[in-house]
């Protein structure tokens, strides 16, 4: 993977910063999730938040919105196995399925030809 093109600009530094946003966010809203009875961890996930967006607000800098903005959707499986790992709630097939129809819905809007 090429991360300097012909002209000198970095590719693809936009949509892994986006990638980061979503692992970010997932994990901010994790934290939430925890802190509704601790506020330590509410802090975190604050933190976790607010540096995804920061994360997002570069990568939307770098790269096409139509490009960069439908990464996000790597939250919804980073927060379907968060569920699963952290919280007890069993990845189903129902689950699955919903987030790989996301998936195919965010993929078809964003691809270009």
């Amino acid at each position: 993977m090429e991360l300097i093109n012909k002209k000198g600009h970095r590719r693809h530094i936009g949509k892994w910063l986006m990638i980061v946003s979503a692992f970010l966010t997932a994990t901010g809203q994790l934290f939430w999730k925890w802190g509704h009875s601790d506020l330590i961890y509410m802090a975190i996930g604050f933190v976790c938040y607010g540096l995804g967006a920061i994360f997002m607000i570069k990568s939307l800098a770098l790269e096409k919105l139509s490009v960069a903005y439908p990464l996000m959707c790597i939250s919804y499986i980073v927060a379907l196995f968060y569920g699963d790992l952290f919280l007890g709630e069993p990845i189903t097939i129902k689950k699955t399925a919903a987030v790989v129809l996301l998936g195919i819905g965010v993929t078809l809007t964003s691809y270009e030809k």
